[in-house]
């Protein structure tokens, strides 16, 4: 049985989306179906957490709100740059290495930084049944994302617009 605590679940995700990472940057991979899984994992992924994760964690004291909202702009960012990748049409080109390594820092640098703020806070303040439950209301956003192609680059591009309003 997998875990549902929220905390595991997103690490798994962050883990997961390293892994995408290495097979983008490796030249004889299949770049774009690794690409087109990833858009989807990062957009599902992120989507889910501020639906589910975010409006409950600001409810904690222990919880800085500043961080949530650092997250969000996070994700705006990791959408801005992931939108520049899947508008790159060769995937052996300098242009497309240049925009994955501009993605890498991006989503490298938020996971890295919600697991030292967000999620230590959520493993130290939220019981671990709420942590279950909010895993179960993560799992099933992510999974209503996941299925509606969220990672398209038309769905993409809406995002980035809508943030940027």
């Amino acid at each position: 049985m997998s875990s549902t605590d929220v905390v595991e679940l997103i690490l798994q995700d962050h883990r997961r989306m390293e892994d995408l990472f290495r097979t983008m940057r490796n030249a004889e991979a299949d770049r774009a179906a690794a690409l087109a899984e990833f858009a989807d994992l990062l957009i599902a992924h992120a989507s889910a957490e501020e639906d589910e994760v975010y409006p409950a964690l600001r409810r904690y004291k222990n919880v800085e709100g500043e961080d949530v909202d650092h997250s969000v702009h996070e994700h705006h960012e990791a959408n801005e740059a992931l939108l520049a990748l899947l508008e790159v049409e060769d995937t052996a080109s300098e242009q497309w290495d240049e925009k994955l390594e501009e993605l890498v820092t991006a989503v490298n640098h938020h996971a890295d930084e919600e697991e030292r703020t967000l999620l230590n806070d959520a493993r130290e303040n939220v019981a671990d049944d709420r942590r279950a439950e909010l895993g179960q209301a993560f799992s099933k956003a992510r999974t209503q994302y996941l299925e509606s192609g969220c990672g398209s680059v038309e769905n993409v591009r809406k995002l980035v617009a809508a943030a940027g309003d």
